[in-house]
């Protein structure tokens, strides 16, 4: 009985012992895999340099057996996607099909995927320098608040005004509406000249991947512009 039970004891061992290996053979796959995929998208999707990059799901290897990987995520900096500095981008590859025979000798031509989509955000700093001087933005609520010094018939005012956020023919638009002048008694009319000065549209750099913009709301650190793309191919 003693013996049955030790016999037990040490398969139960091994096979923890196995399975933790092949766990630990699993991590260090997919992080081989995750340098390797952020070359090849770097490559096929025009960045600057390879981004960062994380396969989800576990386990890895069974993905890289069957050639397809169900999420594959990026982090995008701005210098990786050749654009100003206060922009980034969050991007999901769902379905990526790359065959492991590919991978291992080297030579994937191409990289089909099922769908993209993620977030590219303008930074509330980036989107000022477009109206330039002593310029601010921030959240507010639903909407952006625009503090500006503006200068009307010969008066500077220090105006502070509230807008609307939306996309028109790839663009970022920013409707001013209310604006006021905090303790000056100031006519609306000249308020109403100020607000137009306000008006901002920021056209959106041409993205990776074939996404398109689809929508565009305020966030805490800028505007985030949702984009996608379907049965997308990155070919080099």
């Amino acid at each position: 009985m003693s013996r049955r039970v030790g016999c037990l004891g040490a398969l139960v061992f091994l096979l923890l012992l196995v399975g933790g290996l092949l766990v630990v053979v699993d991590r260090v796959g997919v992080g081989i895999a995750e340098d390797r995929v952020a070359a090849q998208v770097a490559q096929r999707g025009g960045l600057t340099s390879p981004p960062e990059v994380e396969i989800a799901g576990f386990p890895f290897l069974t993905q890289a057996l069957g050639g397809e990987y169900d999420d594959v995520r990026l982090r995008l900096t701005a210098e990786e996607l050749g654009q100003p500095a206060g922009t980034n981008a969050d991007v999901s590859l769902r379905g990526v099909h790359v065959p492991l025979s590919d991978v291992v000798s080297g030579s994937v031509q191409e990289i089909p995927v099922d769908r993209v989509e993620g977030t590219a955000t303008l930074s509330y700093a980036l989107l000022a320098q477009q109206l330039g001087g002593d310029t601010t933005l921030a959240q507010e609520g639903e909407g952006i608040r625009i503090t500006r010094q503006v200068e009307v018939l010969g008066v500077l005012l220090p105006v502070t005004a509230t807008g609307t956020v939306r996309l028109e023919d790839g663009d970022v638009v920013v409707d001013v509406g209310d604006a006021s002048a905090g303790a000056l008694d100031v006519p609306d009319a000249v308020l109403d000249q100020a607000a137009e000065l306000l008006d901002l549209r920021y056209a959106v750099p041409a993205l990776p991947f074939g996404l398109q913009l689809t929508s565009a709301v305020p966030a805490a650190d800028g505007i985030d512009v949702r984009v996608e793309a379907t049965d997308t191919v990155l070919t080099g």
